[in-house]
């Protein structure tokens, strides 16, 4: 058989299938407009939060007294702000985007706008991990680089108030340097939230080091290191539980972020083409109906 004698598609069949497969390309221009607006957007309402003290973990010693209901609705204020940003991205990609097909199919029509605001959700998201980790590199470039690890621990930044209490003397030498004695302290203390908890020879050893940087007496030191063990396992339980609730409200705000960036792509596309908003946009046009209605 020839190649002349195959039938060939209708062409309106072709421009359909054109049509549903332009629809379906992703245009780069609206996702990165609306990432950016959406990171720009997140980047000061999270700063903005933080300012005012909706912060979930914070490593100020009066953190540790607030109450649950402060973690908790910072954790909500977190997942809002996602909403809302990543609803925005979304919006001006699906608004901004060009349909390739303007007769097409709403269905995939639709499908387009979300896969834009998703788009958008997964660049915005890479885009946060990026900012966040040039902040922590800043600011980790601004600590000193000769400190050894004999005189660093993880427990200064948490528990920097229990040792100020643990090695703190009326009469000290001012070129006493204990910046060893409180690493090593600092970590004696992060076992008090252990399943065995402290030892009993960490505990006298913390003891001695008391007795002879501050010059109390074995009573007393006894008893400010009784006291600093309790309040650096309360701190460090505070701690435990200001993460968990941050990993939870972080896990929740890209989820529903993902889902808000789908919608409003969505409501964007509608927007853009004219169409009837969904029911929960519907409001906002409420006020230009009636003044239609009004007008003759």
């Amino acid at each position: 058989m020839s190649m002349e004698a195959l039938p060939s598609a209708p062409r309106a069949d072709v421009e359909a299938y054109r049509a549903d497969r332009g629809s379906r390309y992703l245009q780069w221009s609206p996702i990165l407009l609306g990432a950016f607006a959406a990171t720009a957007l997140s980047f000061v309402m999270v700063t903005f939060g933080a300012s005012v003290g909706l912060g979930v973990t914070s490593a100020a010693p009066t953190w540790r007294d607030a109450s649950a209901a402060l973690w908790i609705l910072s954790g909500i204020y977190l997942i809002l702000q996602a909403i809302l940003s990543f609803g925005l991205g979304g919006y001006i990609a699906g608004w901004v985007r060009t349909p390739a097909a303007p007769g097409g199919p709403v269905e995939h029509t639709e499908q387009a706008d979300g896969l834009h605001g998703l788009a958008v959700w997964a660049l915005a998201v890479v885009m946060g991990a990026i900012l966040a980790t040039l902040l922590g590199a800043a600011t980790l470039s601004r600590t000193p680089t000769g400190a050894t690890s004999a005189r660093t621990s993880a427990a200064e930044p948490l528990l920097s108030y229990e040792l100020d209490r643990l090695y703190r003397a009326g009469r000290r030498a001012p070129t006493v340097d204990l910046s060893s004695e409180r690493a090593e302290a600092g970590r004696i203390l992060l076992t008090t939230s252990g399943h065995d908890g402290l030892s009993a020879d960490d505990r006298t050893y913390l003891i001695q080091q008391v007795v002879g940087t501050t010059g109390l007496a074995p009573a007393d030191a006894e008893r400010r290191v009784d006291t600093v063990i309790a309040n650096a396992k309360t701190a460090i339980a505070r701690s435990r539980r200001s993460t968990i609730i941050l990993a939870f409200s972080v896990a929740t705000a890209v989820l529903l972020g993902a889902i808000a960036a789908w919608a409003a792509a969505c409501a964007g596309g509608r927007h853009r083409d004219g169409a009837p908003l969904p029911e929960w946009m519907a409001h906002s046009n409420a006020l230009d109906r009636r003044r239609t209605a009004v007008l003759p």
